[in-house]
């Protein structure tokens, strides 16, 4: 029976998709159960980031974009309201930056430059979105400090993936960015 190449393509992104939320899920339990001496109340390292980097990169802005909501819908499931809320104002402003800066700018920045730019935007969303929750500007006194984590947070990030990377194209998974496709 010849094999249908567009079904197979929906039929793997989709496995691809549900495999980068639950690996997104794990990594923001994980990320939630750790206490790293230094890190202020509300800090996480942003590992599940990694994973919407990923899709944004290799499968494109809308699977980035499901992938981000998903996980806001998962971090409002297991740790409540507000950290939901949270998760999705960060998420939504870093994916924002990062697809205008990838996909719409005509010079084409780093990673690095993507992910620092993402993990600041992500901690600025976090902070206005704690803003509108609070009905005041008392969470940007916050700011410095989230903005100094989100410039070491958002190297790590980039580096993780990079780093990734070659192992990830060895057992299979997509490592042509998507960059110029949509």
């Amino acid at each position: 029976m010849p094999r249908n190449d567009r079904n197979y393509k929906k039929t793997h992104e989709i496995a691809l998709s549900g495999l980068l939320f639950a690996l997104a899920m794990a990594l923001s339990f994980i990320e939630g159960t750790l206490v790293i001496p230094g890190l202020m109340p509300g800090m996480k390292l942003g590992l599940a980031n990694i994973v919407v980097m990923y899709a944004l990169f290799f499968m494109g802005a809308k699977q980035a974009l499901i992938l981000d909501l998903l996980k806001a819908l998962f971090v409002f499931l297991v740790s409540g309201w507000t950290a939901g809320f949270l998760s999705l104002c960060g998420g939504l402003l870093s994916l924002l930056v990062m697809w205008v800066l990838y996909y719409h700018v005509p010079v084409r920045p780093t990673w690095f430059i993507l992910s620092v730019c993402g993990a600041l935007s992500h901690n600025i969303g976090q902070l206005l979105g704690a803003g509108v929750i609070l009905s005041s500007k008392m969470s940007l006194y916050y700011a410095p400090v989230m903005l100094v984590m989100g410039l070491i947070m958002g190297a790590v990030t980039s580096v993780t993936l990079r780093a990734i990377l070659p192992a990830l194209g060895k057992i299979g998974y997509n490592t042509h960015e998507k960059r110029g496709e949509e």
